[in-house]
C-alpha cells in the first residue's frame, strides 16, 4: 500500500548536507527543514490554533502518553480525532509515548512485551506495548505516528544499549504490523544505538529493511555533550534514506536547529521555546533576553527590533517585564508567540539560504549576532 507521506527533494546545498524539501501529508504540505512546535496535551501552551497559523506553524506535535492518560484516546477518537478535537486542520505528528514512559525511571519496568509504568498523575498502573501505542495513535488520527522505542540515558553501557536497540527494532516491526490505518497514517522508525557508531549502523540497517516512510534519530539530547551529539549525527544521518524525511527528536535552540539542518536533518521539535517563554526568557537575533531582569524596567524597545511578530510590533520590553512581575498570563503568551515566531522565521530564512546556496554565510552571520555555536571552535571549520 502506498504511504500517505511523501518526501519531495527540491534542492541540495552545494556547501553542506542541508536540503530543501517538502513533505506531503493528508493534511497539507510541510516545507523543510522545519521546526515543529510541541502541543503535548492537544494544545501548544498559551497559543490558539489561529495564532499558530499566523506565525506559519506548518505542523505541530502531540503526546501519546499524556493524551492516553487524559482525556483518554477514546474520548479524542469519539470527538473525531485530534484534528477536530483541537481545531487544527494542518499536519500533526504524535510521538509514541516512549520518551515520557522511560523518563519515569523507577516508576516503570521494561520487558519484551512492553513497559509497565505508574502514572505520574495518580500512581495508577498501566502497560503499554508497541501495539497499544499504535492503537492510541490510530485513535488520535495523527498524520505521522512514531514507533514505540526505548530512549536510553547517557551514559549507558554498550551491552545495555545493544539489547535495548535490538528490542526497539523488534518493537518497530510490531508497530508497523499493528497500524490499522496505513492509508492515512504513516509510522516513522526511530534509529537508536546511543553514542556507539556500530550500534547506530546496525539500527539503521535493520530499520531500513522495514521500509518506513520516514526515519528519526532518537536517543540524543539526553545529556550528552554537544560535540558528541554532532559526531553521532555526522555518521548517522548518511545512513538514512535520501528520499524520505529525516527527523531529529528534541532540539529547539537556534544554534542546534542550524547545525542539524546543515547535516541533512529535515524536521526537529522541542518544548524549549515555549517552556523558557513561560519562565520569562526570549530568543532574539542578539541572543537570549531574560525579560524579568531589572535593566528592562525602562526599556521601551521591542523584544527584538528585527522581529515582526505580534509581541514585537505592539509591546515593549518594559511592558512585558511588568506583566511577568505581576504574574499576568499575557506575559507568557507574548513571550511564547515571540519565541515560536522567532524559530519558525529562522527556519524560513534558512530554507531561503539553501535555495540561494549561501548556507554557511547565513550560519556565520547568524552566529556573529546571536552568539556562536562553538562546537567546532571556528565558524568556518565545517567540513563535509
Amino acid at each position: 500500500m502506498n504511504s500517505p507521506i511523501k518526501y519531495e527533494l527540491i534542492k541540495e546545498s552545494s556547501e553542506t548536507k542541508a536540503r530543501l524539501g517538502k513533505i506531503h501529508t493528508p493534511h497539507g504540505e510541510i516545507e523543510t527543514p522545519i521546526f515543529m512546535p510541541v502541543g503535548t496535551r492537544a494544545t501548544v501552551k498559551a497559543m490558539t490554533p489561529e495564532e499558530l497559523k499566523e506565525i506559519n506553524a506548518q505542523i505541530i506535535l502531540s503526546n501519546t502518553y499524556h493524551l492516553y492518560l487524559k482525556p483518554g484516546h477514546d474520548i479524542v477518537e469519539e470527538a473525531g480525532g485530534l484534528h477536530k478535537f483541537m481545531n487544527w486542520d494542518r499536519p500533526i505528528l504524535t510521538d509514541s509515548g516512549g520518551f515520557q514512559v522511560f523518563s519515569l525511571g523507577n516508576m516503570r519496568k521494561i520487558n519484551e512485551d512492553g513497559v509497565e509504568f505508574k502514572s505520574h498523575i495518580d500512581g495508577s498502573k498501566h502497560f503499554i506495548t508497541p501495539e497499544k501505542s499504535i492503537e492510541i495513535q490510530n485513535a488520535l488520527g495523527s498524520d505521522i505516528m512514531m514507533a514505540f522505542d526505548e530512549c536510553v540515558s547517557y551514559p549507558s553501557d554498550w551491552h545495555y544499549v545493544k539489547d535495548s536497540m535490538e528490542r526497539t527494532t523488534r518493537w518497530a516491526k510490531r508497530c508497523k504490523d499493528a497500524n490499522k490505518n496505513p492509508d492515512k497514517q504513516a509510522i516513522f522508525g526511530i534509529i537508536q544505538g546511543g553514542m556507539y557508531k556500530d550500534l547506530r549502523e546496525q539500527s539503521a540497517r535493520e530499520l531500513l529493511e522495514l521500509d518506513f516512510p520516514g526515519y528519526a534519530v532518537g536517543g540524543l539530547s539526553v545529556g550528552e555533550p554537544a560535540d558528541i551529539l554532532m559526531q553521532v549525527l555526522d555518521y548517522t544521518v548518511p545512513l538514512m534514506p535520501a528520499d524520505k524525511p529525516r527527523y531529529f527528536m528534541g532540539a529547539g535552540s537556534p544554534d542546534y536547529l542550524i547545525e542539524l539542518a546543515i547535516r541533512g536533518i529535515d524536521m526537529a521539535d522541542c518544548v524549549l521555546p515555549t517552556r523558557i517563554a513561560r519562565n520569562g526568557t526570549v530568543m532574539t537575533s542578539r541572543g537570549k533576553v531574560v525579560i524579568r531582569n531589572a535593566k528592562h524596567k525602562r526599556d521601551f524597545t521591542p523584544l527584538d527590533p528585527e522581529c515582526s511578530c505580534y509581541a514585537c510590533k505592539n509591546y515593549s520590553k518594559a511592558y512585558i517585564r511588568h506583566l511577568f512581575n505581576v504574574d499576568e498570563i499575557l506575559g507568557s503568551r507574548l513571550a511564547t508567540i515571540h519565541n515560536l515566531h522567532f524559530l519558525i522565521k529562522l527556519m524560513e530564512d534558512l530554507r531561503e539560504s539553501i535555495r540561494e546556496d549561501r548556507v554557511l554565510e547565513f550560519r556565520r552571520d547568524f552566529y556573529l549576532k546571536y552568539g556562536g555555536f562553538d562546537y567546532l571552535g571556528k565558524l568556518d571549520n565545517y567540513r563535509l
